[in-house]
């Protein structure tokens, strides 16, 4: 007869000492301030859960050695990289059952609990500090764990980080003082984990990791009120206390003082959805110059007055919910005037407005229930915007994939990727608004395999994840053209990599500008000399790259990048020059000093370790393997030129 599986008993646990408790404390510490942070209730705020995680971790040391009759709780499981020491076990029961008491009810006369007070250590002022921002799919499971009981949401994150054994979970919960550990398990049932999920759980992602953060200055209009309101108070008190000791009626007749900021009618109609200013359909057709501005507003949500309110109130005065970011040099402060609509609707799992105020394009996300919780607010410098810059904005981003809102004059759209430059472009399918599918990003970082870009009609753009592609072109400085035929293509594949250095610069086109093509000694063929460069939508803060490609490299290759800038006017079109150089090693073992320049360099000159000079465009001269050079050169109206630094 086969005997009945009985459910194992908790083990007994070793006594557990301050030293022990403090060791498993410091070298987990983020997992615990991450279980901290996930089971406090949300409504203490994104911060304040922050400083509060960390707050009850800090504390959770007991004060003297702890007998093992306190640690009836199991043991997290030691086989999936979980910590499985006593230590850790002790201080996860003190963190996880603070992190309750924060969200319990109390009493008309009972005290504050230690996780319903602000914590006066860590402190930090004159700052806001929240977590890098994640995906939709980590949007959608913070919303769904907002809506959670405290111990619901104990659950479900002591399940999905610590205990696999829901037997095991009841008694943590019971132990930290949950009346009924089995309506929170069913209710953590009741969470569904996004369809995007990946294969590392969602609640391991850096949306629920508060120890890498990000800071942003707290209300500071707010704070200078307070601080004058301050100053106020206690002017006020040193004339009340002045007057009190004077003979006579005290206060005169001069009456209360005006208010400390006077209301401005431009700002207040920027928070009225009613007063959203809107392109026509055809007003690209007659502009002189068609952009942003230009475009009419698309969605099927543009009559959500609610929607559109929440989107201008938390450009105005975002609160601690909301996730703000923004290109290096793009203001964000609130809209002058009434913003121009681009665009309502619904992509994915969000609800998401897109507003352009002349200078900037922004981008509001919410749920797309519409419920209260987190929210997105991204900011893009795009004056100036034309025709050939304004041709997509990015809508929304998942797990790698992006969908763009396109132009009313893109007439067509398809994905082709730039390290494949013989294979045809596949076409992108787009909705009756414009929005189109969602199609892979170039990856973020490490191997570069692919680098997927946009056609839009004739011109290409790629995603170097900001708000607003980056248009791809060829051709000398001054005269950029779109990138087409063989050549160009074939170009753009051996560049297409050294794009990762640019990523996140707000960078408003990169041109790939083939300035020489020299023969190499030996009779080893002809190598061709390439300078990118990327300009920003702020005007400061280009990127120029030279680069050496060989030839005989297979498609895609990267080519060698062999000198580069930062903040420099060569390659463009207010310095159409470029000076550069390397140091080759022939099939034969033989090394040479190769310097290329434009076209109107009318010498070149080698010094320092190698030494040479040569009349035109190009030098080739024998060197030491591992020899420097200092090259400069001559145009042919006397300028000297140096290598780019």
């Amino acid at each position: 007869m086969e005997q009945q599986a009985t459910a194992p008993r908790p083990r007994s646990i070793a006594p557990v000492d301050v030293e022990q408790a403090e060791a498993a404390l410091i070298e987990h510490y983020p997992r615990l301030v991450r279980l901290g942070y996930l089971v406090l209730p949300p409504a203490l705020g994104r911060n304040r859960r922050v400083l509060t995680a960390h707050a009850l971790v800090q504390r959770a040391l007991p004060r003297n050695r702890v007998g093992g009759a306190e640690l009836t709780v199991p043991a997290p499981r030691g086989t999936d990289g979980v910590p499985s020491e006593p230590g850790y076990t002790y201080v996860r029961q003190r963190v996880l059952r603070a992190a309750l008491d924060a969200g319990r009810p109390r009493g008309r006369w009972q005290p504050p609990r230690p996780g319903q007070l602000p914590p006066l250590l860590p402190r930090v002022w004159g700052l806001r500090l929240f977590p890098r921002s994640g995906g939709a799919d980590e949007l959608a499971l913070d919303q769904a764990l907002s809506s959670l009981s405290g111990p619901g949401r104990a659950a479900y994150v002591l399940r999905g980080l610590e205990l696999s054994d829901d037997r095991d979970v009841r008694r943590v919960l019971s132990a930290a003082g949950v009346e009924d550990p089995g309506a929170a398990l069913a209710e953590a049932d009741g969470v569904r984990t996004p369809a995007g999920s990946r294969d590392t759980p969602l609640l391991e992602s850096v949306e629920f990791d508060p120890c890498s953060l990000q800071a942003r200055p707290t209300d500071l209009m707010r704070r200078r009120q307070h601080t004058r309101a301050a100053l106020t108070a206690a002017a006020a008190a040193v004339v009340c206390a002045t007057l009190l000791g004077l003979p006579g009626d005290g206060w005169g007749r001069d009456g209360a003082a005006a208010p400390p900021y006077a209301q401005n009618a431009a700002a207040e109609a920027a928070l009225d959805p009613a007063k959203l200013t809107q392109a026509t359909s055809s007003a690209w057709k007659s502009a002189d110059r068609p952009g942003f501005a230009t475009w009419p507003a698309r969605g099927d949500r543009t009559g959500d007055r609610e929607l559109l309110r929440r989107a201008l109130a938390a450009w105005a005065r975002p609160g601690r919910a909301v996730r703000v970011t923004a290109t290096p040099g793009t203001p964000v402060g609130p809209a002058s005037g009434p913003p121009q609509l681009l665009f309502a609707g619904e992509v994915d799992a969000a609800a998401v407005v897109l507003l352009h105020d002349g200078v900037r394009v922004v981008r509001y996300a919410e749920a797309k229930s519409g419920e209260a919780g987190a929210a997105a607010l991204d900011f893009a410098r795009t004056d100036a915007a034309d025709a050939d810059t304004s041709t997509a904005i990015v809508v929304g981003r998942t797990d790698g994939n992006v969908r763009y809102l396109t132009a009313p004059w893109v007439t067509d759209t398809a994905v082709r990727d730039l390290l494949a430059p013989a294979a045809a472009g596949q076409p992108l399918h787009r909705d009756a608004e414009g929005v189109t599918d969602a199609t892979p990003s170039p990856a973020p970082s490490g191997g570069c395999r692919a680098w997927p870009a946009l056609r839009l009609g004739s011109r290409l753009v790629t995603d170097l994840g900001e708000l607003v592609p980056a248009r791809l072109t060829v051709g000398a400085p001054g005269s950029p053209r779109d990138v087409a035929g063989a050549q160009a293509l074939a170009g753009w594949a051996h560049s297409a990599c050294h794009l990762q250095s640019v990523r996140s610069q707000g960078v408003r086109s990169v041109n790939a500008w083939q300035f020489a093509t020299q023969p190499l000694p030996g009779g080893a063929g002809s190598a061709a000399w390439l300078c990118t460069r990327a300009e920003t939508w702020r005007g400061a803060g280009s990127r120029v790259q030279a680069q050496f490609q060989v030839p005989g490299s297979r498609p895609g290759a990267p080519g060698a990048v062999v000198a580069r800038a930062e903040d420099s006017a060569a390659c463009g079109a207010r310095d159409p020059h470029v000076l550069a150089g390397v140091l080759w090693k022939s099939k034969a073992g033989a090394w040479y000093a190769l310097a290329a320049g434009s076209d109107d360099v009318a010498s070149i000159t080698a010094t320092g370790g190698v030494r040479g000079s040569a009349r035109g465009a190009l030098l080739a001269v024998p060197a030491r393997a591992g020899a420097h050079a200092e090259l400069s050169a001559l145009t042919t109206a006397g300028k000297k030129l140096t290598t780019l630094r």
